[in-house]
Order: structure tokens, then sequence, then C-alpha cells
């Protein structure tokens, strides 16, 4: 029997009998007007949650997963973000501080899932991109279905594939990754799984049953409890894979040389199919600088740890913050929706490489989350 969930704005929250007086414990994100877009109190809120229940030896399980039919959730509050930008901007100095609060306390979140010592399922039905990819890649069970829509897609909006991205784009084919970054192509159901950004996949009439299954499941309260939530996810009733798209990319596909040297490679795939040109229209229509931003970022993560990659992104993310680009985009792509955007740099020819690992380089004495290990 389930308790009575608790509301706490657009988090819901609830848990779940299982056998032997455990429980499993259900986190819904609930804002399906902006296919439910993680805000800094949504953060917070499911951060508490979690850390009340990592010692809670009653809780043998985590199930995360997006309100309604379209999304699971689709990034970061933009219009919230975009509003402080824009402030900040027009002062020329930090009067708003959510944008750097929220970078913060959302990464100190996805680190803390990276690290729990229970099984995380999280339901990836539908849109999961941005800051719901996050949340998405740091959960160690990963479940798609036949509408799943899964992508890095800030070249769009100025921006760059952060919320872990970092570290969910090194641990891919590289050829994969650099492709996704620079383009935000959409990975269907079919790739994400062979690409194993998923672990598991249910159909999408039969997602419901995940609760009942995760509730099923005689929890032992040790290691042993990740393999058994493993064999009842993949007991699940499966969807028809779409037909695969990656598979247009070809290994061979490199970070070498300079950033218009890398997109033109990209745009030399042109006619591999449609997926691909798709992609590859709206790597030109994106921010030089974001392209710029994530061939960097993939060629700094080999050397890096999981903390480092979020220290990473908090560095770049406060400089994207305090930088037009970002703001801009968002503008263009979803304020105003003129689709207009006028970036800082025309094209990646005339694209200032100083300007780029500028982005790299801490703005500040110490790093946000220079005790981010703590979190884990």
């Amino acid at each position: 029997m389930a308790a009575a969930p608790q509301h706490a704005a657009d988090v819901l929250i609830a848990e779940h009998a299982a056998p032997g007086g455990r429980a499993v414990a259900e986190i819904t994100l609930n804002v399906e007007a902006t296919l439910n877009s993680l805000s800094l109190g949504m953060a917070h809120t499911v951060a508490a949650a979690l850390r009340g229940w990592r010692n809670d030896g009653r809780i043998a399980c985590v199930l995360i997963r997006g309100a309604g039919d379209r999304a699971f959730c689709a990034g970061g509050d933009i219009q919230a973000l975009y509003a402080a930008m824009v402030k900040n901007h027009a002062a020329g100095r930090v009067v708003d501080d959510y944008p750097f609060q929220f970078f913060e306390h959302e990464y100190r979140l996805d680190y803390l899932i990276h690290n729990y010592p229970k099984p995380v399922v999280a339901l990836g039905h539908g849109v999961v991109m941005g800051g719901g990819l996050g949340i998405y890649s740091a959960s160690r069970f990963r479940l798609v279905t036949e509408g799943s829509r899964i992508a890095c897609p800030e070249v769009t909006i100025g921006l760059f594939p952060d919320a872990g991205a970092t570290w969910l784009l090194r641990n891919l084919n590289p050829a994969v990754a650099l492709f996704l970054g620079c383009t935000g192509s959409h990975v269907n159901c079919a790739d994400a799984l062979a690409a194993g950004i998923a672990t598991h996949s249910v159909a999408g009439a039969s997602r419901q049953e995940v609760l009942g299954a995760l509730g099923g499941v005689d929890y032992s309260g040790d290691a042993t409890d990740f393999d058994r939530v493993g064999e009842a996810l993949s007991a699940l009733p499966g969807p028809e894979l779409p037909e695969a798209q990656l598979g247009a990319v070809p290994d061979s596909l490199s970070l070498e040389g300079g950033y218009a040297d890398v997109a033109d490679r990209i745009g030399g795939l042109a006619g591999a199919s449609r997926w691909v040109d798709k992609g590859i229209a709206t790597m030109r229509r994106g921010c030089p600088t974001s392209v710029g931003i994530l061939i960097e970022q993939l060629r700094r993560a080999p050397g890096l740890d999981l903390a480092d990659c979020f220290r990473l992104e908090m560095t770049v993310g406060t400089h994207c913050a305090h930088n037009g680009d970002f703001a801009e985009g968002v503008r263009a792509l979803i304020i105003e929706k003129d689709n207009r955007p006028r970036w800082r740099y025309g094209d990646l020819d005339g694209l200032d490489a100083a300007h780029v690992r500028g982005h790299f380089e801490a703005p500040w004495p110490r790093n946000p989350l220079h005790d981010l290990e703590n979190d884990g």
C-alpha cells in the first residue's frame, strides 16, 4: 500500500511498501507544462529526499520519473535562468545569483545520485535532455521506452553539455560523443541502449508496471539489491525498437585540429542519413562558441575524475552565464522565438580560441564545488 504523497512545490514524493518491511521511494518531477524542467527549488527538494533516505534502512530503492506522457525532464528552468542573466547583464554586475546557485545545486544533486548507495532507477520516457539527462545519466538503472528522446541540445542556446555530460560523453564512443555534443542530435531508445546511455527498456504502455516490479523485489538491504533490481527491470515487457541511427557516425570522427577543422569533418558526413543531415544543420545554426567549448570539454575530460568533471562544468557554466551568448540563445529560441540569435562570433572560422579556452579558467579563488566529494 502506498503512503500518501507529500507535495513539495513541483515535486511529488511517496514511499511504497515492499516485502520484508522495506519500501521503494518514488520521486516525480511534476511540472508537465514545462516538460518537468528542473528549478533550483526542485533540486533542493529532490536532494533533501535522497539524503533522508540514504541511511534509512527501510528504503531499499528509489524510482525517479516525470509526470505525464511527454517528458522525464527537458532540462533546467531556462526562463528563470534567463530572467536573472538579463538583470545581471543590464546592471553590469551580479545582482541576481540564481544561475550560479542553480548550477551549483543541480551539479551537487547529480553527484549525489551518481554515488548513491542504493539502487536508483530513472524512468526516461519522452524527452530526456539537459538537466534531465543529468539526473537520468547519474542513475544506476536507466529505462527508455519507444517514445524516449535523449539529447544534449545546448548548442542551440549558447550553453554546453553540462549536468554531468562531461562524464557521460567521455564514456561513450568518442566519435559518437563528439557528434552528439556538437549537433544536439536526438537519440532514440535503440541507440540509447546500444551506446550504453540506457541500461533497460520497457514498453511505453507498460511503464506503469515499473513501480510494481520494484515493489515486488525481495530486498536484502545489501549490495545484492542492485542485481535484484536489474533482474526485475529485465523482466519488464520491452518495446518494439525503432531503427538505429548512430551507425551513420564513423569511428574515424576525431578531435584533431582546430575547432573549424573538427566541425568540417562533421559537416563532411552530409548525406550519410537524414538524421545526420539534421544534426549538421543544427550545428551550423548553433552557437560557434558552444561548439568550441564542447571540443575543449571532450579534450580535457579523459584526465578528470567525476568530481572534477562537475567542477569543470561549474567553471564553464559560470562564464556562460556572464557572457552574452547563453542569454541571447535563450531569447531567440525560447523567449521571443524569432530563431535569429546574434552570436558573438558568426562562424567557427572566426571563433577566437582564446575566448573559448577562457571559459575553462576559474573566475573565483575557490570553486563552489571544492567540497563536492562530501555530497557523495
